[in-house]
């Protein structure tokens, strides 16, 4: 039991032992239990049309409506709290990266090792695919997916799919490489063991920490591009808002004085992705043995 847990613990005190780390660590575990209960905890389902005023439209943070709702984030053009639209909207856009950082991790995975062990032309080839598509900018390769298939979570999750395998490719690839090259792998080699055992439960375990980093940031990166395109309108639907479109909704009035209306939302966004990458900073250093 002590065996078991002991990793646990050592994560757990890594963070503890920088302030900053553990405290965006809190503060992400707070964003993901809001993101999971917004349809609890919402004082507002921004998604039912039965339950907007658009007499409640652009009010001041603070303000109550006529019938004495008190909207404390104030409300958007449509009526929408902002606080129930921004925790629905961080369901989303943290739904998306996750989902879309999962898919790419196990791709990049899978044609990593392949890749590593096959060796000869067939890892030429594909490196060499992946040096082409890291070659162009993500947010390119995205906006010409999602122009050409249209909106919706399915859509923008497999246009981020799309932008993040080669990542993981490489470094994996780069990773097997040198396991492949240790005397364990030799001894299982001898031992009879076929290549996706050496690959999976021997190569996979060591080749993991340095992935968990990346994909950690890739997470915050894949938020930020989904937030961007939403913003241009190329994400997600006007009828799903994530922080992204909210923002878009509430720019147009930024000269007008609604700031709130886009400032919440791009707060939310914020302290987010600064939150990911405070803790994949850290987890980077716990991980890494150099650094103990």
């Amino acid at each position: 039991m002590s065996t078991a847990s002991s990793p646990v613990r050592e994560l757990f005190s890594g963070f503890a032992g920088d302030r900053i780390a553990w405290f965006a660590l809190w503060v992400l575990a707070a964003l993901l239990l809001a993101a999971l209960a917004a349809p609890w905890i919402a004082p507002q389902d921004p998604y039912d049309l039965a339950q907007l005023d658009i007499l409640d439209s652009k009010l001041a943070p603070g303000a109550a409506s006529a019938s004495g709702t008190t909207y404390w984030l104030g409300t958007d053009d449509q009526g929408r709290d902002m606080l129930s639209a921004i925790l629905h909207g961080l369901r989303i856009s943290i739904g998306v990266g996750i989902f879309s950082t999962v898919i790419a991790l196990a791709l990049g995975i899978m044609i990593g090792l392949s890749a590593a062990r096959a060796g000869g032309w067939t890892e030429t080839l594909v490196m060499r695919i992946v040096d082409l598509q890291l070659s162009f900018p993500a947010i390119l390769i995205a906006l010409v997916l999602l122009a050409l298939s249209g909106q919706g979570v399915d859509k923008i999750i497999i246009a981020l799919v799309v932008v993040q395998w080669a990542y993981y490719a490489r470094t994996v690839r780069g990773a097997a490489l040198v396991e492949l090259r240790k005397e364990y792998v030799e001894a299982a080699v001898c031992a009879g063991y076929g290549s996706a055992r050496i690959l999976f439960r021997h190569v996979l375990p060591n080749v993991l920490p340095s992935l968990s980093v990346i994909a950690t940031v890739q997470v915050a990166q894949a938020i930020a591009l989904e937030a961007t395109l939403s913003f241009l309108g190329l994400g997600l639907p006007i009828t799903e808002p994530s922080l992204g479109l909210l923002i878009a909704n509430g720019y147009v009035h930024l000269l007008s004085g609604k700031y709130w209306i886009s400032f919440f939302p791009g707060i939310a966004l914020l302290i987010t992705i600064v939150a990911i990458n405070l803790a994949g900073d850290r987890l980077r250093d716990v991980l890494n043995p150099r650094l103990r």
